[in-house]
């Protein structure tokens, strides 16, 4: 069910998730692919992720461990 969710939820249209996540990161905030999927239905955060670095932006990845032991990427802006 939480996929059919996911793949229902309306992003902004005109807007795209390249720049709904640049958006977000600029505010200062980090992003993981889970958190990619629900507010911005985004598959593939990493591929938008190296879309933004082909641009110049400076996003450093973090890995980081859930409290399953799944290890994942949180990404961060830094600050220019």
């Amino acid at each position: 069910m939480y996929l059919f969710e996911a793949l229902s939820k309306a992003t902004k249209p005109n807007i795209s998730q390249e720049a709904q996540i640049l958006s977000w990161l600029r505010a200062g905030n980090s992003l993981t692919p889970i958190e990619a999927l629900d507010m911005f239905n985004c598959f593939r955060l990493s591929g938008r992720i190296h879309d933004l670095r082909k641009q110049g932006w400076d996003i450093h990845t973090e890995m980081m461990t859930t409290n399953s032991g799944k290890r994942i990427a949180k990404y961060i802006l830094i600050q220019r």
